[in-house]
């Protein structure tokens, strides 16, 4: 499986995971110019935003640590894009779910809250 396809099967995992736990995937892989949104879910009320990572086990590399302060902005910028475009008013939170592959298995391990926007 190359990197591309293993993304697009971490975001079906992801997608999966979170419909089993009661969100409502809204839009997947929602492009905003050259910047993407993997996920967004509505979750109690609330506008979930997710970056999926994926990788294949490397304990050196945690894939939810990927999510620098240059993605994070580009997170947050496709957001607000979206946020005006379908004249959403819910609460949004920022996710990162970590999809990681070993052994033949599946580990998911997600992060609510994994970071907020910041004042410039």
């Amino acid at each position: 499986m190359n990197q591309c396809e293993q993304g697009r099967r971490a975001e079906q995992i992801a997608a999966r995971y979170l419909k089993a736990r009661g969100y409502r995937i809204w839009k997947s892989n929602w492009r905003w110019g050259k910047r993407e949104l993997d996920l967004v879910a509505l979750y109690r009320n609330e506008l979930i935003i997710v970056e999926v990572k994926s990788r294949v086990e490397n304990p050196v590399n945690d894939p939810s640590e990927v999510v620098d302060r240059a993605k994070q902005r580009n997170i947050i910028l496709a957001t607000d894009a979206f946020i005006r475009l379908y004249d959403c008013h819910h609460p949004t939170r920022f996710d990162v779910i970590a999809v990681i592959y070993h052994s033949g298995q599946v580990e998911i391990e997600h992060l609510e809250n994994a970071f907020y926007p910041a004042a410039e």
